[in-house]
């Protein structure tokens, strides 16, 4: 079996590191805001090259927080792609705002500037750019829009840890999620928002700690959303390997690159002028995805779909008065993208056995 993501080979580079760091918390019982969190955010700040990092639970609350530190109008439209994980959308409803969908370019399924600028209306106050699978979203062209329509940019960046764009505008805020299968993936639950102010950073502590910054004054109605110590302890020992296995993933996806070149009927995925891709997942689209996807199984390649369902057609979402054909490149993407095996300690070996099984289905069918 070819697993789609190696956490057990993660963990063991990260093993005795997370072990001596979980008897240091012990040992001093540090179990809420210890010094491992204000290290790690320092740490990821440095990495990211944002000047500040507030830790929270985790990356549908990073969206929330990020959203309500700006102080939206109550209900005003919050633009975001179609072709996201539900949770950006979720965020937006839990933060009292609307969703406005926008579909994505056919090349890279990020969001579609002009699509975006179509949908924008006189009552929307922000814009979700979604970093989709590894790559940044068109994000000078994104700003453009947000200048010229006013609109406050907070930027999905759950899937591109590490990952770079030439001439980007400088980071407002943005939200990240460090589910353990992230590139920089925690044990359990863990998020952060990324902020390029003192101003925003402190807006949103406050709201992880129940708007709170001495204790039992609260200035604000807040959340309780705070990153773990134990979390942290992780993600310090997993953010030093960050950049080496960013380049092992970028490796594999170039060796799939080759691989899949004379595959007949795989589209391989590509990558947008001026970024640097951290691989978060390799997204190939092909005909006949859900017999491709059953056979690729039935040969002991766990390949995946990520994501099939667009969000205007979730029925959680069916209040938003969309149906089939809305937004079609997004749908047409949901019935052809397959996400095969990626991760930094994905052999030579096991890609060629997934391409070789990839072929055989293709032709069979």
């Amino acid at each position: 079996m070819i697993p789609f993501v190696d956490l057990r080979a993660a963990h063991a580079e990260v093993a005795e590191e997370v072990a001596e760091g979980f008897d240091r918390v012990l040992a001093n019982t540090a179990f809420v805001q210890g010094p491992d969190v204000a290290a790690f955010e320092q740490e990821y700040a440095a990495f990211t090259g944002v000047p500040h990092c507030v830790g929270v639970g985790n990356g549908t609350d990073a969206i929330e927080l990020a959203l309500r530190a700006r102080d939206l109008p109550a209900g005003s439209g919050v633009v975001l792609p179609a072709n996201t994980f539900v949770a950006t959308a979720e965020a937006v409803v839990r933060a009292g705002l609307r969703p406005v969908l926008a579909d994505c370019d056919d090349d890279h399924l990020l969001l579609d500037p002009a699509a975006a600028a179509a949908v924008t209306g006189e009552d929307t106050s922000a814009i979700i750019p979604v970093h989709l699978y590894g790559q940044l979203a068109p994000m000078a062209a994104v700003h453009d829009l947000a200048a010229a329509r006013g609109l406050a940019v907070v930027e999905d960046a759950a899937q591109s840890q590490g990952a770079e764009q030439a001439g980007r505008p400088p980071v407002g805020l943005a939200a990240t999620s460090f589910y353990p299968g992230k590139n920089l993936g925690a044990y359990g639950e863990a998020g952060a928002v990324l902020a390029s102010s003192p101003e925003d950073a402190r807006a949103v502590r406050l709201l992880t700690s129940h708007g709170s910054e001495v204790k039992y004054r609260h200035e604000t109605l807040g959340f309780n959303s705070r990153l773990d110590t134990l979390q942290a302890v992780v993600l310090r020992a997993k953010l030093k390997r960050l950049a080496g296995w960013n380049e092992l993933r970028r490796a594999a996806a170039d060796r799939y690159a080759a691989l899949l070149s004379d595959v007949e009927g795989v589209r391989v995925p590509r990558t947008a002028p001026g970024n640097v891709h951290v691989w978060h997942l390799y997204v190939i689209r092909v005909p006949e995805r859900d017999r491709v996807l059953a056979g690729l199984q039935e040969a002991g390649v766990q390949a995946q779909i990520h994501y099939p369902v667009p969000v205007h057609l979730q029925p959680a979402f069916r209040h938003l008065g969309h149906g089939p054909g809305d937004f079609p490149v997004a749908e047409r993407a949901g019935g052809e993208i397959l996400s095969l095996p990626m991760h930094p300690h994905l052999t030579p070996g096991q890609q060629e056995r997934v391409a070789e099984a990839l072929d055989k289905v293709l032709r069979q069918l």
